[in-house]
């Protein structure tokens, strides 16, 4: 738990009238942060949203953080400086601590370059609430698929601060999964994927675990 400091010392941290054990035993699966880091381009939206799309067919509790999608909200006020980036992935963090303890799956998908800001957000909840997803392709891979432009634009010099170009990637040192998203197929990744969850007893009820089409 974070320290008081001068600006939360004097406030109360309330109890809730519902337990997150209440609400996994009533969603049938635990609240955990899956965690998709990599370059952009790299498949962690699409597969971020795969996953969602199955689990919320089987009854699941889940939610998608897009890294994108919360620059349009909650982190509209932040650049891509080391600081800025920090703080993205800080606030990502608190968000998907929230929803954990609600008892959903969360799926973040954010490029999430350094590796101390990861484990940070691990440290947010308990040991097995966590899996980081390693969704690793050759930045030259991403560029083929970069029908925005945004890397030649980062390689002209008219995007700043660009992951993989002008600032720099830490691989995860200890991942939960490496998905070698260059070659693997999305069927195949999703597999994988699932099949973590399921092997980290996430899936209280066994009507929970999707059952998806091995295709590796």
């Amino acid at each position: 738990m974070a320290k008081p400091t001068q600006t939360t010392a004097h406030l109360t941290n309330h109890r809730r009238s519902v337990n997150p054990e209440e609400r996994e035993q009533a969603n049938g699966h635990r609240g955990v942060i899956v965690w998709f880091t990599g370059f952009s381009n790299s498949g962690k939206s699409t597969l971020a949203n795969k996953i969602d799309q199955i689990l919320f067919q089987q009854g699941c509790k889940s939610i998608v953080l897009d890294g994108d999608n919360v620059r349009y909200g909650i982190n509209s006020d932040l650049g891509f400086s080391r600081k800025d980036r920090k703080e993205n992935i800080r606030r990502v963090g608190e968000v998907a601590k929230l929803f954990v303890s609600s008892g959903m799956i969360t799926l973040t998908a954010c490029i999430s370059p350094y590796q101390d800001d990861r484990e940070k957000v691990r440290r947010l909840v308990q040991e097995d609430q966590f899996f980081e997803i390693y969704c690793k392709c050759p930045i030259e891979k991403c560029e083929e698929r970069d029908s925005k432009g945004i890397y030649k634009k980062a390689r002209a010099g008219l995007i700043k601060n660009f992951t993989g170009i002008s600032a720099p990637y830490e691989p995860p040192v200890n991942p939960d999964l490496i998905l070698e998203t260059n070659h693997d197929s999305l069927e195949v990744c999703t597999h994988k994927t699932l099949r973590l969850l399921e092997t980290g007893n996430v899936f209280l009820e066994s009507n929970k675990i999707p059952r998806h089409k091995n295709t590796i």
